[in-house]
């Protein structure tokens, strides 16, 4: 179920933004126990690359980041970190 979840985020970022880096970790055994857990959703670190976001402040890459994502932050993702970088800031 994990990797199935880490693919179709992977799969919704690599369609919006057709980035030059994306890393994708679930950290949900991390958050064993905890009260977002108990619903099956999943903790995720996502690292990006993207052209898309030069000229854009963190809390707006974090809004397409988001957008991009749709659904799943309802159904299969509880809290995500984000890590949204133009390639010259890598």
């Amino acid at each position: 179920m994990s990797s199935d979840r880490q693919n179709q985020i992977r799969q919704c970022l690599e369609a919006r933004f057709s980035p030059q880096e994306l890393l994708v970790k679930d950290q949900s055994h991390l958050h064993a126990g905890h009260a977002g857990a108990k619903d099956g959703r999943g903790h995720f670190d996502v690292t990006i690359v993207a052209e898309e976001f030069t000229g854009k402040s963190r809390l707006e890459r974090h809004r397409m980041v988001y957008g991009a994502l749709g659904n799943l932050l309802e159904s299969d993702i509880h809290a995500l970190r984000i890590k949204a970088l133009t390639p010259s800031e890598r």
